[in-house]
């Protein structure tokens, strides 16, 4: 009973030990969710007005460009963003399951697919598997900078503009987590490149004091064609640094949960040991008070054998 009651005990300190690192995991992963969202929100309005400009430029003029055009060709490429660290619960395996789908639909497709990764975590996992990556990027999922996101856009875009004919792509697939809130993240998979720009269809302004009913009308300098030349990379960019700040909110509202799973677990699990414990010391102090009953019931027959 002794030993295990010692036992017992060691378990309820480790485990509590346990409950103070995921409860501050915990903690700091809530912390740093505000600041995610914060820099998810700031990034929302530039990227918005980035695409109406480039819908309005595509609108108003007849313009072929290579980020425009949607090919047929034999080859693409996908980039899944997952995280640097564990303890964020299925986050980093819920993206490589969305990834492995996708790749899966792409190879039906007669296509074949070069791998581009973000985040420790998928690097370790295709890589292990042998998996041959074309690049991959970690160090920076946690809090990502726009720096972080432009040799990622500018290597596929670099990829995309050499096509398949030239050791290039086709098409580019981006696989992260869409964060809607603390609760709801979605893994998604979304086209980056070849660009679907909505149209916006021009009509002739019949008010000229601007009424509700005018269309705006546009001026390029210098051109149609450098005005594309300039937003198109810009927008990939963007759309890369978007996906990786929705990765990262998404990151910290999984570690979040799962570190308080694992706070609710560990506090389950003390009360369930400290139960046992007070059982095991009960049967101990059962058997102490037998034996001393018992050893008196001995001692006292002993003594009226004697007389």
């Amino acid at each position: 009973m002794a030993a295990q009651l010692r036992v017992l005990r060691r378990r309820i300190k480790s485990v509590e030990s346990t409950k103070k690192i995921t409860r501050a995991q915990e903690l700091i992963a809530a912390s740093r969710i505000v600041k995610a969202q914060n820099r998810l929100e700031a990034t929302r309005p530039y990227f918005q007005a980035l695409i109406a400009a480039l819908s309005a430029a595509v609108s108003n003029a007849t313009v072929e460009h290579p980020l425009l055009t949607a090919r047929h060709g034999a080859r693409a490429a996908v980039i899944v963003f997952t995280a640097d660290r564990g303890f964020a619960g299925a986050y980093s395996a819920n993206s490589i399951r969305e990834a492995r789908a996708l790749i899966g639909l792409l190879e039906q497709q007669g296509m074949e697919v070069d791998l581009y990764v973000v985040g420790q975590k998928g690097t370790q996992y295709f890589r292990f598997r042998g998996r041959e990556l074309s690049a991959s990027w970690t160090g920076f999922t946690e809090e990502p900078t726009y720096e972080d996101a432009i040799p990622i856009a500018d290597a596929v875009i670099e990829d995309y503009l050499r096509g398949s004919e030239n050791g290039g792509v086709d098409q580019i697939h981006g696989v992260g987590h869409l964060f809607i809130n603390r609760v709801s993240q979605q893994p998604t998979a979304r086209r980056i490149l070849p660009i679907e720009v909505q149209i916006q269809e021009v009509e002739t302004p019949t008010d000229l004091s601007g009424g509700p009913d005018t269309f705006p009308l546009y001026e390029f300098e210098p051109s149609p064609e450098g005005v594309l030349d300039s937003l198109l990379p810009r927008y990939v960019r963007w759309f890369v640094f978007s996906a990786l700040q929705h990765a990262a909110a998404s990151e910290h509202a999984a570690r979040q949960r799962a570190m308080k799973s694992a706070t609710d677990n560990a506090e389950e699990l003390i009360k369930t040991l400290t139960r046992q414990a007070n059982q095991a010391r009960q049967a101990e102090i059962t058997q102490e008070i037998s034996e001393i009953v018992g050893g008196a019931d001995a001692l006292a027959a002993a003594a009226a054998g004697s007389e």
